[in-house]
């Protein structure tokens, strides 16, 4: 993979780490709280794996 490529990918992983953590704090905990805590749980997975396919190295 090449390095620009890994960085899309990283940027899009971590984009979409923050962003589900926004929306389950601040939008999707008013309506169900088990929902959000779910989100946020699979937010938390995102950043290993970010960190893993950033660092791979190049082919």
């Amino acid at each position: 993979m090449a390095k620009r490529d890994k960085h899309k990918v990283y940027f899009w992983l971590m984009g979409t780490c923050i962003g589900l953590i926004v929306l389950a704090w601040f939008v999707v905990r008013l309506f169900s709280i088990p929902a959000a805590i779910g989100m946020s749980a699979v937010a938390a997975v995102i950043p290993p794996i970010a960190a893993i396919v950033g660092n791979r190295p190049q082919e």
